[in-house]
């Protein structure tokens, strides 16, 4: 899931977040079930409507969320052309492409806080064994909200190595992304210590 909450009121803001997540689990063993290439094309047509029919600004910005997906496509792509085997790569492409592309639209069209009711529900049984289910919950909440801004971060790391260099940019930008992925995880730990953490 690489997004939140989409300002767009559509359709499925009504639904139930229950609802919803069992259905993106139904589609995602669906996807996993199927290796024909035909169907993974209709999958990915009917995922790229639903993507469409709220508008244009539901549509443009479901999308460019979806663009952080581009360098694994295109060394998915590049391995299968090497191997001589395409047509796999491009139902793996389909497949990925077509999966974080419905978990994307369920978290746009979710709050987070109805989403963390659903697992609440879900993990409740697992107290009976004394485990501490708020800590999954936080989990799951932190890992929702922080990918879309480590994603923006990492486009910022991007942008600013092109401004600065004459090489593309390459494997060198990993080094400070991950500084500022445990940066971002540290400042969250202090603020969890300060708020008498979970």
């Amino acid at each position: 899931m690489i997004s939140l909450t989409s300002p767009v009121e559509t359709w499925a803001h009504r639904w139930p977040a229950g609802l919803k997540l069992g259905l993106l689990c139904v589609a995602t063993m669906v996807l996993f079930a199927v290796q024909h290439l035909q169907w993974h094309l209709i999958f990915f047509g009917i995922a790229f409507v639903l993507y469409a029919l709220p508008g244009r600004r539901f549509w443009v910005s479901g999308l460019r969320r979806l663009m952080v997906l581009w360098p694994f496509v295109v060394l998915i792509v590049l391995w299968h052309f090497i191997t001589a085997d395409l047509g796999a790569g491009v139902v793996i492409v389909l497949r990925m492409v077509t999966a974080v592309a419905l978990a994307n639209l369920v978290t746009m069209t979710t709050r987070l806080s109805d989403m963390m009711g659903v697992v609440r529900w879900l993990t409740a049984p697992l107290r009976v064994f004394g485990v501490r289910t708020e800590r999954i919950e936080l989990a799951i909440a932190l890992v929702v909200r922080f990918t879309p801004v480590l994603a923006a971060k990492g486009q910022l790391l991007a942008m600013a190595w092109r401004a600065r260099a004459v090489r593309r940019v390459g494997w060198r930008i990993i080094t400070p992304f991950a500084v500022l992925a445990i940066d971002d995880a540290e400042h969250v730990a202090e603020a969890l210590r300060a708020r008498g953490g979970v």
